[in-house]
This record gives structure tokens, sequence and C-alpha cells, in this order.
């Protein structure tokens, strides 16, 4: 009985700990990760985006990255967002009708390392797909544009 009680307790916790909501600093300090995750080998870091290993998939905190030159998300680990992979980010519209990916994407006309800062709709992380509300940090990195955000 012991056993099923501490198994229990267990669940209950890493289930809570998985879709923590993360924090503004939080993301940053993840995007930190990403930028030098791609810096260090730009194909396993986005193999890591992509299967949210790596320290990439926490609670409710991801990367994701858009290429530049045409705009098309190539990464993100949030898994109610994976029909988005090849899709222009030009064209990704929150529920509102806000056109979020064109912001995201003026990252890059920015400084590497400067940051720009995005308010949206977005589902969660491990939720039905019910829209949240959403800011992201974005910066260039190379000849990508990567992000994380945290819901509010």
């Amino acid at each position: 009985m012991r056993k099923l009680v501490i198994t229990a307790v267990l669940l209950v916790t890493v289930s809570s700990l998985a879709f923590a909501q993360g924090t503004a600093d939080e993301a940053k300090a993840m995007l930190a990760k990403a930028v030098a995750a791609v810096k260090a080998d730009k194909t396993k870091a986005l193999d890591e985006f992509n299967d949210g290993t790596g320290g990439f998939l926490v609670g409710d905190l991801y990367p994701f990255c858009f290429n530049i030159s045409d705009g098309k998300l190539v990464a993100v680990a949030n898994p109610n967002a994976k029909n988005l992979i090849g899709t222009d980010g030009r064209t990704v519209k929150d529920s509102t009708g806000k056109l979020f990916g064109v912001e995201q994407l003026a990252a890059a006309q920015k400084p590497e390392g400067e940051l720009t800062v995005t308010d949206y709709l977005f589902p969660k992380p491990g939720t039905d797909k019910t829209p949240a509300t959403k800011e992201s940090f974005t910066t260039k990195v190379g000849d990508l544009v990567c992000g994380v955000g945290y819901y509010k």
C-alpha cells in the first residue's frame, strides 16, 4: 500500500511539473540556451527542439525557429503546433486574427541577440487547443529567428 501511495504522489508531482507555467525570465533563459545550441550545432539543436529533448520542453516553455529566407517554421517543441512546421510564419494568425509571426520575424531586422517581444494567443502544450495569452521573445541567430515564449 505504501508503494502505491508513493507512486500516486510521484505521478501527481511529475504531472504538475511537466506542465508548470514558466516565467518571462525562464523563457529568456531557455532562449539563451537555444541560441547557444543553434550556434554550436544547428542541425542537432533543431532536432532537439522538434523532439522536445535536451531540456527544450520544460512545462509550457519551448523554443521555435523560423528560416529568415522564407519565413517558414522549421522547429517547434509544442505538440499542439507540430502542424505549423513548414508554414510561412508571416501568415500565421491567432484566434483574434493577429499576424503574430510577422512581429516575431521582425527580429531578423535587428542585430543578433536583440530581442523582439510579441503578445498573442496560442494553445499551451499538454492542454486542449484552447488559446491562452502568451508573450514571446525572438532573436536572430544566423539564418534563423528563434524564440521562446511564456504563458501569462
